[in-house]
């Protein structure tokens, strides 16, 4: 399909201090992406470049091969993490105002509301003033607005912030049929086990610098430390001995005949050698390798980053 947009060489600085440096990588068509990052890394400063708010010191940023235009932001949804809406007006009215500014007429504006409202359970929300809602309702309503226009790419930061686990669900439940139905989405977050869910791409970004990017399942492959989890029927002294050097017992646990092992693989044995020599002797119940999650990856090459900066200097 492609890539919808592409972030080519990217810097900006305010004043001394350089927030973005020669930031590079892009962002296919239709899928999830992941931007990660701690705070202060330069997350929401690309961000706002991508939705021009503010623009790069140098470098550009391209939306379908082309550089962006003034009228592009109307095919964006961003729903920023600084939420913002005013408390004095209704729901309604105000939903119907930020939805319009994105170039919708009144009744496209009206129509795609009311599917989005039912679709929330929102029906009896239109007169209520937003200082009554609470910050999950609030949330929910900000969703909506940044979705209602049906952008093509849709840039979310923290979107689960402020949500119970119920409504938490049923807004990734909608942030996975707008993935079906083609659009685009930026994800940002701090939460991993998120990511490892809904993210099929990430870039981590690390003081202004871009150290790591590319698939989740590639990248958590990278990472592999050679651990495997096994299960299996038979005698745990035969499985020891057939094991050999090549494979070490990192854990082990035991209900009569039945065990869960997790190994380690040495001098990057072969996980198809280490089933050659147990399938003879015990009964393999289940086999897997054990990949590092994305918040293990994370921490690895954020300490490993700040590890190389200390060093060179």
């Amino acid at each position: 399909m492609g890539d919808l947009l592409q972030i080519e060489k990217v810097n900006k600085a305010f004043g001394d201090f350089h927030v973005l440096k020669d930031i590079s990588f892009s962002i296919p068509k239709g899928g999830i992406f992941g931007l990660l990052g701690p705070n202060g890394a330069g997350k929401t400063t690309l961000i706002r470049i991508i939705t021009q708010i503010t623009g790069p010191d140098s470098g550009r940023v391209l939306l379908n091969g082309q550089s962006l235009a003034k009228d592009d932001i109307h095919t964006m949804g961003y729903l920023p993490e600084e939420r913002g809406l005013y408390r004095k007006m209704k729901v309604w009215d105000q939903a119907l105002y930020l939805v319009r500014l994105k170039g919708l007429s009144k009744r496209e504006a009206e129509t795609s509301l009311k599917e989005w409202f039912t679709r929330f359970e929102m029906q009896d929300w239109p007169s209520k003033r937003v200082e009554t809602l609470s910050k999950g309702m609030q949330q929910k309503l900000q969703f909506v607005i940044a979705v209602a226009h049906r952008p093509q790419l849709l840039i979310l930061d923290e979107p689960f912030s402020g949500f119970d686990p119920v409504n938490t669900e049923l807004v990734k439940q909608q942030i996975l049929r707008l993935k079906e139905e083609g659009t685009t989405m930026v994800f940002s977050t701090h939460n991993m086990a998120s990511v490892e869910e809904l993210c099929d791409e990430i870039a981590l970004i690390n003081k202004g610098e871009a150290i790591l990017n590319g698939k989740v399942e590639s990248i958590r492959s990278s990472f592999s430390k050679s651990l495997y989890e096994l299960r299996f029927k038979g005698s745990s002294v035969s499985f020891a001995n057939a094991l050999g050097i090549d494979f070490e017992i990192q854990d082990m646990k035991s209900s009569g005949n039945e065990h869960k092992v997790i190994l380690k693989a040495h001098n990057q044995q072969p996980a198809s050698k280490l089933l050659q020599r147990l399938i003879p002797v015990v009964e393999v119940i289940s086999f897997q390798e054990q990949l590092p999650s994305m918040h293990d990856i994370f921490l690895d090459r954020i300490e490993g980053s700040a590890t190389e900066q200390t060093d060179n200097e």
